[in-house]
């Protein structure tokens, strides 16, 4: 029933078994993205759009790595160690995190020989733009097929990128290798550039994954959001806005019959314009009313008292600046 090229998100409680500590979690929620049953790269150039759409959207500033499967295998094919093409990948991916010669170490302890090593460092530090760092890596590892076809495709998915004009460049990061193994070319990592966590985003090209299910050959690539660590970055750098705190926006207050009815008009007036607004639902001293708006976290306070009443007109209390105006009725309601 399902209709290729197949795309689909989906939002959902995962599980893993690690030792928990900050930002990484046994249960936590993923917000996936797949395209199934294409091998076009637009399908990665759309991912990228989506990364830059939801992290503006968000309000952080991230950076978006990213590598190729096929250009990690060409590399390992170019220092004649095609064969521990897996045991490079997972060294190199702690690259960040243990520094170049904690991973030389590790190379070495997985059958890596000294001069293979010194072969791949200058490939582990490449620098300047994503083409700079392509045409470079074309001079190391063109004799490799697979590895000139990596190259092929990040040139690709780059060229798509500015095509689209989209507002976030992708870093071309040697390094980023991701640990788990059925991907097959292009990768991805998001990190946020503001704040201490692991990777909030992450994904790549997977091109038999299926087969595992009895269904062999169907392509697909996809990216995961992970919402909780999303959410440890937004309350970190203070991103949530104040009024997400509060479900109520306005509080009339209740200060005697006459004033009540009033005030219940103009109550009945923001609801109908979708302001969430509710009135103290008895009449007591104005002190309690204000500390019960103030406990809430509801930014206005709406007074109609007996003189207001006499004129027809609120007093509004801004409870975040402690400003008080004096509106008209209608006008109370334009301003919400």
């Amino acid at each position: 029933e399902i209709v290729f090229p197949f795309k689909r998100y989906q939002i959902q409680p995962v599980w893993r078994a690690d030792r928990p500590q900050k930002g990484r979690y046994r249960e936590f929620y993923q917000c996936d993205v797949d395209v199934i049953g294409s091998k076009s790269l637009l399908s990665e150039v759309e991912l990228v759009d989506i990364v830059a759409r939801v992290f503006s959207k968000l309000g952080i500033s991230v950076t978006l790595k990213m590598n190729n499967r096929k250009i990690l295998f060409g590399i390992a094919e170019s220092i004649g160690h095609a064969d521990k093409m897996i045991d490079i990948t997972v060294a190199i991916d702690k690259l960040d995190k243990i520094g170049l010669d904690n991973v030389k170490a590790e190379l070495r302890e997985r059958g890596i020989d000294d001069e293979a090593i010194n072969k791949l460092q200058p490939i582990l530090e490449l620098s300047g733009t994503n083409a700079e760092k392509l045409c470079k890596l074309e001079d190391v590892i063109g004799a490799s097929e697979t590895g000139k076809l990596g190259i092929e495709e990040m040139r690709t998915i780059f060229d798509g990128v500015e095509k689209l004009g989209i507002n976030l460049t992708p870093e071309l990061d040697l390094s980023l290798a991701r640990g788990l193994n059925y991907y097959t070319g292009a990768i991805f990592e998001v990190k946020a550039n503001d704040f201490q966590i692991g990777s909030i985003s992450g994904g790549g090209r997977y091109d038999d994954l299926t087969g595992i299910f009895g269904m062999p050959g169907m392509s697909g690539v996809g990216i995961s959001f992970g919402a909780d660590r999303i959410y440890d970055v937004m309350l970190g750098l203070n991103l949530f806005p104040e009024e997400l705190a509060c479900s109520t926006k306005v509080l009339f207050t209740n200060l005697g019959k006459a004033e009540e009815e009033a005030s219940m008009r103009l109550l009945s007036k923001l609801r109908d314009n979708d302001v969430p607004a509710e009135i103290y639902p008895e009449s007591s001293k104005m002190k309690k009313q204000m500390e019960y708006a103030n406990r809430r976290g509801i930014p206005y306070v709406v007074i109609i008292g007996s003189d207001e009443l006499e004129r027809g007109v609120a007093t509004v209390k801004d409870m975040r600046s402690g400003e008080q105006s004096t509106l008209t009725f209608d006008e109370l309601v334009s301003k919400f």
